[in-house]
């Protein structure tokens, strides 16, 4: 077997994800060729698919050392840096790929990506319209722009750049699944009948996993958008079961580290570390996903006082890279850390939040499974407030599985049962940190909101000590904070109750009704 042989192998693994595979084959052939930059460059790639991206930086780095001139290396590197948000880092790589080679199509579409993390929509607009210019029907930059345009609510603009993918690849499941979730098939039943007809073409047994899942993620939502229910259900469940042939996944795992922290911080003096650092105020919106915490954050990010940053995964992948050593939490590393007049976490969190440039002094972050990690929140910070969001157990957990979660932190979500457990794991923590914290946490709940929305919102402003402001109630006018979640669409709208009891349509085909929910004390 030849060496253009050898990396074919590679690149398959690479392709369907087995990067462990991949791991195996590259070393076995750097043994070969210790000086080829493309196995070095191919490696690292099979590390950063493994999460490993200070692994992956150095195989990048050797790449450039056998290859000076390797902008694909040096664009792999600027994407590790993304992953464990050394973003400065990944930036200035960018640029200087940039000013290298100003049509560098993948250089300009990863900037454009940071710039999105950033909530810079107009940044990274901006750069994929320049890759435009050269390519003009490439569809990864047609489709960074349509996401672009969702986020900022700006639909119709999203739309098109959608159908101009479609133009050139009718059968994109991807695209299809973006369309499926921005019009409504009542009044246009045109994009579900060409996804059925890619359903009964010859080319869908040679889709791959993840097309499959997408299309029948869309075909749930179009036979959802009908009222045919049972459609609905088929496909979404088709889609679920489609994407657990990817994983390996124990919900054991996810017990054995909540038991573990109720363990830890139960008997942990939080008085005895109080904190007094300066820094801009936190608002720390938290809940399942899918509990009413993107509408949460769109109705104080409309306060005039407020920046919302969305989703961030700062707070977890700190506590996970410095405090957590297998699932158990490092209780000496949490006390020392604690002891210090400056804190690794408060610290390291502040200058990823400063990378951002927020005008306003008062930051919104609605990860939702920050419930998680309050016990820090508590011990490392100081001016913050912590809002837990609530909905009908039901209602979410369908909501969980009507929706596709790529992240590796949901693993959980594509099966019915583990979704329910997963949620009565949730409501055990939480109940512990209202114990804990009882004058610390503010309940918003979903019904409640939507019922009541003008007193339970003058609630929600007053534990925030955010004076009342009435246009905050067209909170889904608000273009200043962009929304990169599956709730983009649902929160551009004004306030409805249809979501309220939305069990009930599917109820016959639900397997998580035969579980009790813990009460929420």
């Amino acid at each position: 077997m030849n060496l253009k042989e050898k990396i074919s192998i590679v690149l398959n693994l690479l392709t369907v994800n087995k990067f462990s595979q991949a791991i195996h084959s590259c070393n076995k052939l750097l043994k070969e060729y210790p000086d080829e930059a493309y196995i070095y460059n191919l490696c690292g790639l099979a590390h950063q698919g493994n999460r490993d991206m200070v692994k992956s930086i150095e195989l990048f780095t050797k790449a450039l050392h056998y290859e000076p001139g390797n902008l694909a290396a040096k664009n792999n590197i600027a994407n590790s840096f993304k992953h464990i948000n050394q973003n400065d880092k990944a930036e200035e790589i960018y640029k200087s790929i940039i000013l290298e080679d100003p049509k560098n199509i993948k250089a300009l579409n990863n900037y454009a990506n940071l710039k999105k993390k950033f909530n810079d929509f107009e940044g990274a607009k901006k750069l994929l319209l320049q890759a435009l210019k050269s390519f003009k029907n490439e569809p990864n930059i047609l489709f960074s722009l349509a996401e672009c345009h969702q986020s900022l609510g700006e639909i119709d603009e999203a739309k098109n750049y959608a159908l101009k993918i479609l133009n050139h690849q009718p059968k994109n499941p991807l695209v299809h699944k973006l369309i499926s979730g921005i019009v409504d098939h009542n009044s246009d039943e045109s994009n579900l009948n060409l996804m059925n007809n890619i359903l009964n073409s010859e080319d869908f047994i040679k889709f791959s996993t993840d097309q499959k899942t997408n299309l029948y993620f869309a075909l749930g939502k179009a036979y959802e958008d009908i009222k045919d229910y049972e459609n609905s259900f088929k496909f979404l469940k088709k889609a679920n079961l489609e994407k657990k042939k990817q994983i390996n996944y124990n919900l054991l795992n996810e017990e054995r580290l909540f038991n573990n922290i109720i363990k830890v911080f139960d008997n942990i003096d939080f008085e005895k570390f109080k904190k007094k650092e300066k820094g801009k105020q936190i608002i720390f919106i938290c809940g399942m996903p899918r509990s009413g915490t993107t509408l949460v954050e769109q109705l104080i990010a409309s306060h005039s006082k407020v920046n919302g940053a969305g989703e961030l995964e700062y707070l977890q992948s700190i506590i996970q890279n410095n405090f957590i050593d297998e699932l158990k939490l490092n209780k000496q590393r949490i006390i020392e850390e604690a002891s210090y007049e400056k804190n690794l976490l408060f610290e390291t969190y502040q200058k990823l939040i400063n990378f951002h440039n927020f005008k306003k002094n008062i930051i919104t972050d609605k990860a939702p499974q920050n419930f998680i990690w309050i016990g820090f929140i508590k011990f490392f910070f100081s001016n913050v407030k912590i809002i837990n969001c609530s909905r009908n157990p039901k209602d979410n957990c369908l909501s969980l599985f009507k929706n596709y979660f790529p992240s590796n932190d949901m693993l959980w979500s594509f099966d019915q049962i583990d979704i329910a457990k997963y949620y009565n794991l949730y409501l055990k923590l939480i109940n512990f940190w209202k114990s804990k914290f009882p004058d610390s946490i503010f309940d918003a709940n979903y019904e409640k909101i939507v019922n009541e929305p003008e007193i339970e919102i003058k609630k929600l402003f007053s534990f925030c000590n955010l004076n009342w402001e009435p246009d905050c109630l067209n909170f889904y006018k608000n273009k200043k904070t962009p929304i990169q979640t599956v709730s983009v669409n649902q929160a551009r709208k004004p306030i409805y109750k249809s979501s309220v009891n939305s069990n009930k349509k599917y109820e016959k085909y639900l397997t998580y009704n035969s579980l009790e929910f813990i009460d929420v004390v």
